[in-house]
């Protein structure tokens, strides 16, 4: 394979971009082992008093993901979040405003390999969601698992992110002064592993728990999808049924997690590695869809909203696809 490097002369603002996306991908894929050996090693060592302390405070905070997290505005307020964002570059359009009196649930899609989209727009400040969306706080919801990584859980929180879990969504759409929106990208694990340049494909029809607790709540609906989420990466080929997605799939059903193959270019050549290529992301944040408050929803209720949220969906995408360069013929399938 021929090796196509980057040239001696790319400028210095590109530089810092491509390594703000470096460290990005680093914390997705191994910040989490290396918060674990450290805490390991400290434990071991002299200074073991330390990781002590820190395993009382891990009790006593052990709730804080599933209870709105703790999210900070220095960090999301990183410079280096601008220049993650300059690299593809992202944006983040609204279509409507948002009451900032009531509790929402964002309906994120595709979810891409590593959600860039989601992660860049509600986790930071880059591209200004608390300008566009005034008294409204995001959080985007991320597995359980990675919130019982000593030291790693402290630092995604930091940015907004909390636990997927049922009291954890809870928590945040029944806030009786509201403000507050849960992130979801709805296909999950299963829908990373056919993210690849062009797929449409959502795996949404049978996920339905989101609806039910926004019914519960009364948390309005908001569909978003982000156009150039799956350009980002070139993944091994998977079709179901394969010997490698039995594979994926196996894992995924012990860890809970997703194990794409993914590749794209590297730091200093364009040929291969795993930092993504610089394709557009714009994330359009659709029109919310109104919920009444149901204590106890039933089987109907539940359809009923979630065939309304799948229009909405469906519009949103068909009204903005030709502005962010798809053609008329391309539409989305649900599965």
């Amino acid at each position: 394979m021929k090796i196509q490097f980057a040239p001696l002369n790319v400028p210095l603002q590109r530089r810092l971009q491509t390594a703000a996306v470096l460290q990005w991908v680093f914390s997705f894929l191994a910040l989490a082992q290396c918060c674990l050996a450290a805490f390991i090693l400290l434990a071991l060592s002299d200074w073991w008093i330390l990781a002590l302390l820190y395993a009382g405070w891990l009790w006593l905070d052990w709730d804080t993901p599933t209870t709105g997290g703790r999210r900070s505005q220095w960090v999301r307020n990183w410079t280096v979040w601008e220049y993650l964002r300059d690299y593809f570059p992202l944006t983040l359009v609204k279509t409507v405003d948002l009451d900032p009196t009531k509790n929402y649930i964002f309906g994120f899609h595709p979810h891409g390999v590593l959600v860039a989209g989601g992660f860049g727009n509600f986790c930071t400040e880059a591209t200004g969601f608390s300008r566009l969306f005034p008294g409204l706080r995001s959080h985007l919801l991320m597995l359980p698992f990675w919130f019982r990584v000593p030291f790693f859980r402290d630092y995604i929180m930091c940015g907004g992110l909390v636990s997927s879990c049922k009291s954890s969504l809870s928590y945040l759409v029944s806030r009786p002064n509201g403000g507050n929106v849960a992130v979801i990208a709805v296909g999950g694990a299963t829908e990373a592993l056919d993210a690849r340049p062009g797929a449409l494909t959502l795996q949404v029809k049978n996920r339905k728990g989101f609806i039910k607790l926004a019914l519960k709540h009364g948390a309005q609906l908001v569909p978003v999808f982000s156009f150039g989420e799956n350009e980002l990466f070139d993944q091994m080929e998977n079709p179901a049924g394969s010997p490698l997605r039995r594979l994926q799939n196996r894992l995924q059903s012990i860890m809970g997690i997703a194990m794409p193959l993914f590749h794209a270019r590297g730091v200093f050549q364009y040929s291969f590695g795993l930092i993504p290529y610089r394709k557009s992301i714009h994330t359009i944040v659709g029109k919310p869809i109104p919920v009444s408050q149901t204590a106890c929803p039933s089987s109907e209720d539940i359809d009923a909203l979630h065939r309304v949220y799948l229009q909405s969906l469906m519009e949103l995408f068909e009204e903005n696809k030709t502005t962010y360069g798809l053609e008329k013929d391309q539409h989305l399938t649900f599965i």
